[in-house]
């Protein structure tokens, strides 16, 4: 059957493109994207070829076709990418630098094309400024009609800018400058016409120009006569001219040279004392920095965070620069001899001019702290070291004995009104302890608050460092013991002995005034003027700084360590003989009942005799030295009696021949031991000074003595009197003992306590 010129034979389609099903199976996928890898392949022409005979279906069929096999080549593509992902990385980076390397060529054969160019039309122009032979600018100016008005301007221009160079009439040159500026730019957006040869010439020597013209500048600013007005005005100059950098640094070079200039005048000036050469040091270092930022705000305020780094570090070096020289002059020889007013002078000084810049946010105290701290903590430890040796030096002649000292500057005392309130501020010391006081009060006198420094927490530990030195010392001066014997050669020191109960007092009284009163006092002026009023000074503890506090806390540790080794002193007197025997034993209660005695006088032991006679002396003392201050002799009362009673608590070799030695505790040796527990609980009492740990030592000692005696068999209720004639026996025994009382019919009142069996 014959087929219509209008209809496509079935299978032509398959010749041209194919069946799908077959090209999937018999071609692969390169082969079949093969036609549109072609360079010359056009994709409207191989459609139209397709269509042209090809009916709807047909063309739905190739669509289809085309469609599966775009699917098939971005499937291909991406199984191509990652089996060969570093390959494809690798090979991109190498593009990517080839690229980059091909920019850097390009843009060095244009720069060395405009070189060329620039080189030929400056000797264009050289030969026509210069007139050379082969020039004709003798020509253009003779035949003005060929010579364009902006060639005119040019020549004149040129021949102006280098006359307000030569003469340096800056601002005229900067605004020439800029004439020419205005008119590239004309020239350039096509505005006003120039031959390009000329405009190239015109473009090098606004640049050449501009250079000369910074560089006289920049010879200026580094100028020693130039004044502070023109130094920012050139600076400001130089940064319009682009060099921005270049005038910032230039300007801090001026003021650092002006300032090395006033340094080497001040240097050979003579001054009155250290003092004002460093005042006027100081304030030549610090105005002159902050005259530096103050001119750098003002000239590069728009771009302040560029150049505030460099401003700072150069403020930084200038000021580190000052802090060595200071050390060297002065502050190294003057620490090392222990001249802290002088050293803590300088440093004030420097510090409040320092300080005047914080205002402008400039901080440069660390740089100065970092430098001048050593050296004040080296003055600072200098003098507590000659403290401490001049303490010793006078304790070794100190007599003990208290009196006031005269009212002056370094007494740390309030000014009295008249002699007769002298007494209640100023204390009575011995003559090594007025002399620590005014020792300490002169170290602190001056100096100055020393928190800028972060130096007065060592101020407060070598203030606490000296006075347990001292307290040591006092109780070096306690008369020699067991106790003191034991510690020879562990740094004592050679001190002068107080002998008399009076002179053993009289350091306690040195040691308590010094820690509640005056050394406080000294710790004021630490943070402080010493101009605060007295009632700040003398407020109670809860109105006093936290670190006051617990500096007082500290000091009365110390007090009490003296007061502790003066009770154990007179305690071991009480306790032991001179040859080391124990006159506190068991058998002076075990003896009473072996029978050689057919009745005892009772009445207190004569160990607790010396002690009430002991305690009311210290007592009587302690009232006319602690006037004022009961609660320390109340104190010192009650340790006292409590160190006697406790070690007889404590006595493990009395209470083993009481207890468990061949011989018990019998009747009488418990009532005499019972006898003076009250004896001793009685006048304590009436003392004021039974503490509750004296009474609970006493109860101890009494009920261990009683299950003592009870373990015996003995029933203890019946061989002990009732408690009133403990009480009676002992008030007898203290009116006897003070001498406040009578006793001639005392033996033979039937009624007596004596007169009991």
């Amino acid at each position: 059957m014959d087929q219509s010129p209008f209809t496509t034979p079935r299978g032509s389609i398959s010749s041209s493109v194919g069946d799908p099903l077959e090209l999937e199976i018999n071609l692969t996928l390169s082969e079949k994207l093969k036609v549109f890898k072609s360079s010359t392949f056009d994709p409207n022409a191989y459609v139209a070829s397709k269509s042209r005979s090809m009916n709807e279906k047909e063309i739905r069929h190739l669509c289809a076709y085309l469609v599966d096999l775009k699917k098939a080549s971005a499937e291909e593509m991406r199984k191509s990418v990652l089996a060969n992902y570093s390959a494809f990385i690798r090979t991109s980076k190498e593009i990517s630098d080839l690229e980059g390397e091909l920019l850097s060529m390009r843009n060095l054969l244009s720069t060395q094309a405009a070189l060329v160019h620039g080189v030929a039309d400056g000797c264009q122009l050289s030969s026509l400024m210069t007139g050379n032979e082969d020039s004709d600018m003798d020509n253009i100016l003779n035949e003005k009609t060929d010579i364009s008005k902006t060639e005119k301007w040019l020549i004149g221009y040129l021949e102006t800018l280098e006359v307000l160079l030569a003469e340096k009439r800056v601002d005229e040159a900067m605004a020439a400058l800029d004439e020419g500026e205005k008119m590239a730019q004309e020239i350039s957006e096509g505005r006003t016409t120039l031959s390009p040869s000329l405009f190239k010439a015109l473009q090098d020597a606004i640049t050449e120009h501009r250079q000369k013209l910074a560089g006289q500048l920049a010879e200026t600013l580094s100028q020693a006569s130039t004044r502070s007005a023109e130094i920012r005005s050139t600076a400001l100059a130089l940064k319009i001219l682009g060099d921005g950098p270049r005038a910032h640094t230039l300007l801090l070079n001026s003021h650092k040279e002006k300032l090395q200039r006033g340094m080497q005048s001040i240097h050979s000036t003579s001054y009155g004392g250290v003092g004002a050469y460093t005042s006027a040091l100081s304030q030549l270092v610090f105005s002159t920095i902050s005259q530096a930022a103050s001119d750098s705000l003002t000239v590069f305020a728009e771009e302040e965070p560029a150049y505030t780094s460099e401003l700072v570090s150069w403020a930084v070096t200038q000021s580190e620069h000052f802090a060595l020289l200071l050390k060297k002059r002065i502050l190294a020889s003057t620490a090392a001899a222990g001249g802290l007013r002088i050293a803590s002078e300088c440093v004030h000084v420097c510090l409040n001019h320092c300080h005047l810049l914080e205002a402008s946010g400039m901080t440069l105290s660390p740089v100065l702290l970092k430098h001048f701290k050593p050296f004040v903590e080296q003055a600072l430890n200098t003098n507590l070291k000659r403290i401490e040796q001049s303490s010793a030096a006078l304790a070794a002649a100190d007599d003990w004995l208290l009196a006031f000292a005269p009212t002056s500057r370094s007494s740390g005392l309030p000014p009295t009104s008249s002699y007769s309130n002298l007494s209640s501020f100023q204390p009575k010391l011995s003559s090594s302890a007025h002399k620590f006081n005014s020792m300490v009060q002169e170290l602190f006198e001056d100096v100055g608050p020393l928190e800028s420094l972060q130096l007065d927490g060592l101020a407060l530990e070598g203030l606490l460092q000296v006075f347990g030195f001292y307290v040591n010392l006092l109780i070096d001066a306690l008369p020699a013991s067991i106790v003191t014997e034991n510690l020879e050669g562990s740094g004592h020191k050679i001190v002068k002995i107080a002998e008399t109960e009076e002179q053993q007092i009289a350091l306690l009284a040195n040691a308590i005034l010094l820690a509640d009163e005056l050394l406080p006092r000294a710790v004021v002026k630490l943070s402080h003027s010493n101009r605060g009023d007295e009632s700040q000074r003398r407020g109670s503890d809860k109105q006093r700084p936290p670190e006051q506090r617990e500096l007082k806390k500290r000091l009365q540790r110390e007090v009490d360590r003296l007061r502790d080794s003066f009770c154990r002193q007179h305690a071991l007197e009480l306790i032991f003989t001179e040859e080391g025997d124990a006159l506190l034993n068991a058998l002076m209660y075990l003896s009473m009942d072996d029978g050689k005695v057919e009745q005892p006088e009772w009445f207190p032991s004569p160990i607790f005799q010396e002690l009430f006679g002991k305690l009311t002396r210290v007592a009587y003392i302690a009232t006319d030295v602690f006037v004022g201050r009961d609660r320390f002799a109340t104190v010192l009362l009650m340790r006292l009696a409590e160190t006697v009673v406790l070690w007889l608590s404590e006595d493990q070799a009395f209470w083993e021949e009481i207890e468990t030695g061949p011989t018990p505790l019998g009747p009488l040796g418990l009532q005499q031991l019972y006898l003076d527990m009250q004896f001793v609980m009685i006048f304590s009492s009436q003392g004021r000074y039974l503490s509750r740990h004296l009474h609970q030592a006493i109860k101890n000692i009494i009920g261990r003595a009683i299950d003592a005696v009870a373990a015996t068999g003995l029933d203890p209720n019946s061989v002990l009197p009732e408690d009133e004639w403990f009480v009676e026996v002992s008030e007898i025994a203290i009116k006897m003992l003070t001498g406040k009382a009578a006793f001639d019919n005392v033996e033979g009142d039937d009624n007596s306590p004596t007169a009991l069996g």
